[in-house]
């Protein structure tokens, strides 16, 4: 319970529905024990009456017995139908209530679980899987509902009728009260034991159908590298594996549940037998009539399902506890970029201009204690172009991503407009950069609305004149649907060149002061290259852009040219005096040339 003391703010934000909840419990069950007292009183009335008429010449001497029993069964009948009735609207009253409650804290969870993740940074991501984080906004939520709704609603429901019926029941009788509970509690061991059975294995089916998913999905996802290395029949055997063991457990827990129904079938059935025998007693002894017999009856049937929900309760509480504590292991992880500007009491423009430096920058990633980069300095005044060359490996894309802010820099400082990156509200300074990453990521979305995602109110004719601008447009107007049609998961119905020129245009269509391409026309022609590139040129006149890559462009003019090896800046400048400075960049200038990428058109790097 400690670890669901978390949910304590949801049930004062709702605590007039929980109020009226538990009324509406009280009242429901408190028809619900009157009705085998009617039933009780109806047929002692008619036991009496019978009596009486055989005493005084039979019932054929009596015309108006069978009118008179009739209207006294109806009269009861009416008022049981009547107690029926009250006790289920005041039901309907306390699931509206208690259960909705349950739907709306679950909502509210979902959502706040949803807005927690979109604050982390980019380290949570890498050290926990998608699966992971989906089973906890999911399936986790999910139990905890369950304990927000039925477990505490059939907990309110059993107290209820505990304290109701044993109370009527000992006011008949406490004797016969004693004998008739007495299998009772045997049936809650043992149905706490059966579920608690059921549930250590539904947990290992759970787990096994999520292993059996994801191979599945593995497959699915890598068809094309199955059916290219002909390995179909070992997937096949591998999933027919998987799908035995989870065969297996599956059988596990049936054999199981297979006692939860006949157990409790015998329990109850050997309550009745008690109840009727030792209340026959009494009967015998003029102690009880035989309408208190029938009332024990249906005390003890109404009493069965309560006691059976104890243990599907405690059950259900326990692995709304383990699904509280992953949530809140989670939702207690505090993300490592924070924004500061509220904070803060620098003052700076509404919009960057797009100046940037870095002073003596050193990064190592926070989970794998990899060093990226090494003693980095450099600066960039708004409106300059520079590009980063240099080896996988050597640090290039963190350098965006400490630009954008996805980490923070573990030595040294990040200027953007002479201000310390980290005092700038994060949110604005990420809306004025347009970062085209090396792993294009496009929605499950029309083109349109993946060319629209980061600015709002863009027009079609917008749209189109960015898509042109990233030499996409012919492609997107031969699909099926046009700007309207579906990408699918990723855009996997695109080719890769077509994502990232999506993407591109994506990035332009912000209007951002501050660009960073991140060899973003890895997967294009030279033909297409060469018009991204001319409107490159002049798109970038007016704004700041880092363009990394690993090949060098020509029909582009840079004020700043960087080599990155070993996590260091190795060469520094312009085209012409890296040339002559005759290291990395001058042998891969000389590479392209003599392999004839300025002949064939090739897009190259100058200064």
């Amino acid at each position: 319970m400690i670890l669901l003391s978390y949910l304590k703010k949801f049930f004062w934000k709702y605590r007039r529905r929980f109020v009226l909840g538990i009324l509406f419990v009280g009242l429901a069950n408190w028809f619900r024990v009157w009705q085998p007292k009617v039933i009780g009183q109806a047929l002692d009335t008619v036991v009496e009456r019978v009596k009486f008429y055989q005493d005084h010449g039979g019932i054929g001497a009596h015309p108006e017995a069978f009118s008179e029993l009739g209207k006294q069964i109806a009269l009861f009948g009416a008022a049981v139908i009547g107690l029926a009735l009250a006790m289920g609207v005041f039901m309907f009253f306390m699931r509206q209530t208690i259960i909705v409650m349950s739907r709306l804290i679950e909502y509210d969870m979902r959502k706040e679980i949803f807005d927690h993740y979109t604050k982390l940074d980019l380290a949570f991501y890498k050290r926990n899987s998608t699966g992971d984080m989906m089973s906890r906004i999911s399936e986790d939520v999910s139990k905890v509902r369950m304990f927000l709704g039925p477990t505490i609603l059939y907990g309110l429901d059993l107290i209820f009728l505990f304290v109701m019926a044993i109370s009527a029941m000992l006011s008949v009788s406490v004797e016969l009260t004693m004998w008739s509970l007495l299998p009772l509690p045997f049936l809650s061991l043992s149905i706490y034991w059966v579920s608690t059975v059921i549930n250590k294995r539904s947990e290992k089916i759970q787990q096994q159908l999520a292993t059996l998913t994801s191979t599945a999905q593995e497959v699915y996802s890598g068809i094309r590298v199955v059916k290219s290395y002909v390995q179909e029949q070992a997937m096949g055997r591998w999933f027919a594996d998987q799908s035995e063991e989870y065969r297996k457990k599956s059988l596990e827990l049936i054999r199981v549940d297979a006692f939860f129904f006949p157990l409790m079938s015998l329990l109850i059935g050997a309550s009745i037998i008690i109840t009727v025998y030792v209340g026959g007693m009494q009967v015998v002894a003029g102690k009880l009539t035989a309408g208190h017999i029938a009332a024990f009856v249906i005390y003890i049937n109404m009493l069965t399902w309560p006691v059976t929900a104890i243990g599907w309760i405690a059950s259900l509480t326990q692995q709304a506890a383990a699904s509280q504590k992953r949530i809140n292991e989670f939702l207690h992880t505090q993300p490592t970029i924070l924004n500061q500007h509220p904070a803060s009491s620098i003052q700076y423009p509404a919009s960057i201009s797009g100046g940037v430096e870095f002073r003596n920058v050193s990064f190592v990633y926070p989970d794998t204690g990899i060093k990226a980069l090494e003693d980095v300095s450099f600066s960039l005044a708004p409106g300059q172009k520079m590009a980063i060359i240099g080896r996988t490996g050597s640090g290039k894309t963190t350098i965006a991503d400490l630009i954008v802010r996805m980490y923070d820099t573990t030595e040294g400082q990040i200027l953007i407009d002479g201000v310390d990156i980290r005092a700038h509200d994060l949110y604005r300074l990420r809306q004025q950069i347009g970062y085209v990453p090396q792993d294009v990521f496009l929605f499950s979305d029309t083109v349109f609305g993946n060319i629209a995602f980061g600015r709002a109110g863009l027009t079609r004719e917008e749209a189109e004149f960015f898509a042109k601008s990233a030499a996409v447009h012919d492609d997107i107007t031969g699909l099926s649907e046009g700007y309207d049609t579906l990408v699918g998961e990723r855009g996997v119905t695109l080719s890769g060149g077509q994502k990232q020129r999506i993407s591109i245009a994506r990035a332009f269509a912000k209007h951002p002061n501050l660009v960073l391409l991140d060899d973003c026309l890895s997967a294009v022609d030279t033909n297409t290259e060469s018009k991204i590139l001319g409107y490159l040129q002049n798109a970038l006149a007016d704004k700041t852009a880092i363009i990394i890559t690993h090949r060098i462009y020509s029909m582009l003019q840079f004020d700043k040219i960087i080599v990155l090896d070993e996590h260091r800046i190795v060469e520094e400048g312009t085209h012409d005096t890296l040339i002559a400075e005759g290291g990395y960049y001058a042998e891969m200038w000389e590479k392209q040339v003599s392999e004839g990428a300025t002949a064939n058109g090739s897009s190259q790097l100058g200064g």
